[in-house]
């Protein structure tokens, strides 16, 4: 059909026959009622009495690509999510099923646990300005050579405090005049070279004094000390 005739019947301009007529067909006409809903869609469409179409407007494309950009960004934070639960799943079911799970899991505190110690028994760092000083003594003579340190400290008009026993070793912290340090690292050499509780020890304290009480009486201490930490380990050694 003319589509200025269904304009016309649409702004009713048709006169009453042919409106008569055309509404008479549209009963039955699938295609005149197709083109009368396009005809209406345009007609709404125009502005005022012209026959310009106002189409209506394109939404934003710019929000259209960040609303699709989210939505596939949730969906692939969702199927990541989902896979990695079915991972942590897998592996819980697995090692549930382990029959050696609990002794692993021992074995492993335990190795934690020694390397912890051990860290903290031999790697932990003096303080800044503390030297460091390893005398290495018999089984057995931990506390014997750490008094020795603290007597020969007070001889050089310093001080020494006893550290706790760590298994096999055992640290002294010692403070003395830094015009006695050589004297200190001497005397302390002299332990290390010579076994506490030996004979050869006991008849060279005994007889002579030490490099420490001999220097005592000839050398002021001053007002300036030297710190040191003395670790005193057991090794084994022969006799």
């Amino acid at each position: 059909m003319n589509p200025d005739k269904l304009f016309d019947y649409l702004e009713g301009r048709l006169p009453a026959s042919e409106r008569a007529a055309l509404e008479e067909r549209l009963v039955s006409d699938k295609q005149l009622q197709r083109e009368l809903a396009v005809a209406r869609q345009i007609h709404a469409g125009m502005l005022g009495d012209s026959r310009e179409v106002v189409l209506p407007s394109q939404p934003d494309v710019t929000e259209q690509g960040r609303k699709m950009a989210l939505r596939v960004g949730v969906a692939f934070i969702i199927l990541m999510a989902v896979n990695v639960g079915f991972g942590l799943w897998l592996i819980v079911r697995h090692e549930s099923r382990n029959p050696n799970r609990a002794l692993l899991e021992t074995q492993m505190r335990q190795q934690i646990v020694k390397s912890l110690e051990h860290a903290a028994a031999t790697l932990t760092p003096a303080p800044l300005g503390v030297s460091e000083i390893t005398v290495p003594v018999a089984t057995g003579k931990l506390d014997t050579v750490a008094d020795e340190v603290v007597t020969i400290a007070s001889q050089l008009g310093g001080s020494a405090t006893k550290g706790l026993q760590d298994r096999d070793r055992l640290n002294v912290l010692v403070d003395v005049p830094s015009n006695r340090e050589q004297e200190f690292r001497a005397a302390i050499e002299a332990i290390g070279r010579e076994e506490p509780g030996s004979s050869a020890f006991a008849k060279a304290t005994a007889d002579k004094p030490t490099p420490a009480t001999a220097a005592t009486a000839t050398i002021p201490a001053t007002g300036e000390k030297k710190s040191f930490v003395v670790q005193i380990v057991e090794s084994a050694r022969s006799n």
